[in-house]
């Protein structure tokens, strides 16, 4: 599946947080499978608002959700572990 370009403001917190590399990284897994495992893809609660996330890291999620044209758009990246 394609990821769409990320915006501006993800490509920040990414380099904010030296996760340009792991993003890449997990980025070429994704778009070769969705699922593979280390990605542990998932739906969010509640499911009807269609937004998942992959893991980029043990700490990092990335969230998205599947355009129409059925192509993965990032909406943020986020600690997983935030309190």
């Amino acid at each position: 599946m394609n990821i769409l370009p990320l915006r501006n403001d993800v490509r920040e917190y990414l380099h904010e947080r030296r996760l340009v590399a792991k993003w890449g990284k997990a980025a070429k897994l994704f778009e070769i499978n969705i699922r593979y495992p280390s990605l542990r893809t998932e739906l969010l609660e509640p499911h009807w608002r269609g937004i998942y996330s992959f893991r980029i890291d043990r700490k990092y999620r990335a969230l998205f959700f599947i355009t129409q044209e059925g192509e993965a758009e990032v909406l943020a990246v986020t600690n997983h572990y935030k309190k």
